[in-house]
């Protein structure tokens, strides 16, 4: 059976039943279990911190009222690092490569957002469209081209994430292709691009990472504005 390069990124199916649900609740259980003692070992110790670290810096910007979506922002940071992680292990499958899922994590919460500065702030999140001192004329194009970018901001989110993620799948796949294919035949060239994708191996577990932390990092900016 011929396989194309993009095969990586169809959703796995049993017995016609798409497994992709599942791959998303798999990095949930990774995770340590709750106990009765509040450090149960050295990992847990890690998570602690790292969890910390990670609601520090996204609610840094946030008054009170923001610090309410401490627990939604820091869970979806967690679910997509992790997710994002794991997709770089071999023959695994890595749900932030759909658009289709991106999309359904950034509009829901972008639209959140989005009403409670209307019911909070009304003129105050409508002010936005139009910038203060706007010549009269310019007006109805400025509110037009205020509004468009405002609608366009959940697709940015979730064609971000995606681009950047089949991207590198994509690079890593066509570089270790070719490095199994340029090894009986040029051995030198095959070790100098066995580093190659070392390299872009490492720099695509820190684009994991990174965005992860610019999505979620977004969404706590477009909060702030509402807020």
């Amino acid at each position: 059976m011929n396989l194309s390069f993009f095969d990586q990124f169809t959703s796995p199916c049993l017995l016609g039943i798409p497994l992709i649900l599942l791959s998303m609740l798999f990095p949930a259980l990774l995770l340590p279990t709750p106990n009765s003692r509040w450090v149960t070992n050295r990992f847990s110790t890690l998570q602690s911190w790292f969890l910390h670290l990670i609601t520090k810096q996204l609610m840094s910007p946030l008054n009170k009222k923001g610090h309410k979506w401490a627990l939604i922002l820091t869970s979806l940071m967690t679910t997509l690092l992790m997710i994002n992680l794991l997709g770089l292990l071999p023959y695994t499958f890595t749900p932030t490569t759909q658009l289709s899922m991106n999309m359904a994590l950034a509009f829901p919460l972008w639209l959140a957002t989005l009403i409670t500065g209307l019911r909070n702030q009304p003129s105050i999140s409508l002010g936005h469209l139009l910038p203060e001192g706007t010549p009269t004329p310019l007006i109805p194009a400025l509110i037009m081209i205020e509004t468009t970018s405002l609608l366009i901001r959940p697709l940015a989110l979730g064609v971000r994430l995606t681009a950047n993620l089949t991207a590198g799948h994509l690079l890593i796949q066509l570089i270790s292709t070719a490095t199994i294919t340029l090894l009986p035949i040029m051995p030198t060239v095959s070790i100098l691009t066995t580093l190659i994708l070392l390299l872009l191996t490492i720099l695509e577990v820190a684009v994991a990472m990174i965005q992860a932390y610019v999505f979620v990092l977004l969404l706590s900016l477009y909060l702030q504005e509402n807020i």
